[in-house]
């Protein structure tokens, strides 16, 4: 780890909480989706939001726990709020590690035709023995990196379309033990375990690191986006499921005085959920956001900015992990004949359109607004007379296409035909 990052954060303890419950403002009229939101740091930001007025959306893989997780919200708004408004709660089913669930669950959304003003990617493991995801990738990368990657994408244009707007990603102090990501060590199906591997906290490093990665690189993706605003947090060491000392199965005397010791440490020294999960707020909610133009930076607690690693600073392997995500998933998501429907002015969908288009293709960007799409084909020429110098004239067409309107989306068909 970087001694001098270290010591900026180590510092930030010094500088005073810079946010608070009471600094949240009225959010009333404001949708958000909060990943993992039935417990820890999930939990207590889909309250936080909630009681100031926010619909949330609980994004989880399991229905039973999330509405256990609603009613436990509904009555500690009630108790601790009783001049809040009734919450509004709705469960989206996400499974992160599972990139075409990923993706259909960034659909069902977008079919309900709501704006995404605050967006929340808070889920995270820290796996034990190694394990593959649904797509055969290991679980780590899988679900706190690829999974986010690809939500998050394939809700851009809607987070886009509800400026202001403001995209939170959560990563961990944890990300400097990772010295960049080295893609060939990332275990896959059909590999052979190798010693470095086995490491939990190598591989729960590299994910986090990738979250810094993607944060950064998003943020100068969508830097002409007068009004959003994507950051990254390490919300510090919080009292969670996840950091719970795990007693030794060996039930011996000293066994039992090493567990004694370890939760009375943790006890001192983890913070409780209420205060570790500000910073994350902060970056969601804080007016100063916007008024201070806060972009692509790395927050620790409490909401004090710090600088993240150097391999997390580095355009260049920002720019190559953004490459990878995105050939990794358009992979997972072929074999399963779905593909992303992304619009095409932007993500995924604007990579595939210059990729036709510098090889030959005629292209239609279907796209609900006209605008962003002619910004999207100015943008595309630009950057294929610059990277494909000998390619052929590019050929745009623009499509007005609103997949939330399926009478529209017939239309658009027609008009195609």
């Amino acid at each position: 780890m970087s001694p001098y990052t270290q010591l900026a954060y180590w510092k930030s303890f010094f500088h005073g909480d810079g946010y608070s419950h009471d600094h949240i403002p009225d959010l009333t009229g404001k949708v958000a989706i909060v990943t993992g939101a039935n417990s820890g740091l999930g939990y207590a930001t889909t309250v936080a939001l909630a009681a100031h007025g926010a619909r949330v959306f609980l994004a989880c893989r399991s229905k039973q726990r999330a509405q256990e997780a609603s009613d436990r919200v509904t009555e500690e708004i009630r108790t601790k709020h009783p001049k809040a408004p009734a919450p509004q709660l709705d469960f989206l089913e996400l499974d992160l590690g599972d990139m075409n669930k990923t993706q259909q669950a960034a659909q069902e959304f977008l079919k309900q035709g709501l704006p995404l003003n605050i967006l929340v990617n808070n889920s995270g493991i820290l796996g034990g023995s190694l394990e593959v995801s649904a797509d055969g990738i290991e679980s780590e990368f899988a679900v706190n990196h690829m999974g986010h990657f690809v939500f998050t994408l394939a809700l851009l244009d809607r987070i886009k379309e509800s400026q202001p707007s403001r995209i939170v990603i959560m990563s961990s102090l944890f990300h400097e033990k990772a010295a960049g990501i080295n893609y060939d060590t990332i275990f896959k199906t059909g590999d052979t375990p190798q010693p470095h591997h086995q490491s939990v906290y190598d591989r729960y490093a590299r994910s986090k690191l990738a979250n810094v990665l993607f944060a950064k690189a998003l943020a100068r993706r969508v830097v002409n986006e007068p009004h959003l605003y994507v950051n990254a947090c390490h919300p510090g060491y919080v009292s969670t499921r996840a950091t719970q000392p795990i007693h030794r199965q060996e039930a011996t005397t000293f066994s039992r005085l090493l567990d004694g010791l370890e939760e009375w440490f943790h006890s001192l020294v983890a913070w409780p959920v209420q205060r570790g999960v500000l910073t994350q707020l902060y970056l969601a909610t804080s007016p100063e956001i916007e008024s201070h133009e806060i972009r692509g930076r790395y927050f620790g607690p409490i909401a004090n900015e710090i600088e993240p690693s150097t391999y997390a600073r580095d355009e260049k392997l920002q720019d190559e992990l953004w490459t990878y995500s995105e050939k990794l998933a358009n992979e997972k998501l072929k074999k399963s004949q779905l593909g992303y429907s992304y619009h095409a002015n932007s993500g995924l969908g604007y990579a595939t359109t210059v990729a036709l288009t510098a090889h030959g293709a005629r292209v239609f960007l279907a796209c609900r607004s006209k605008q962003r799409a002619q910004e999207a084909i100015e943008t595309a020429k630009a950057e294929i007379k610059s990277k494909f110098p000998h390619a052929p004239a590019p050929h745009f067409d623009f499509l007005k296409l609103d997949q939330g309107d399926m009478t529209k989306t017939k239309q658009s068909a027609q008009e195609f035909l």
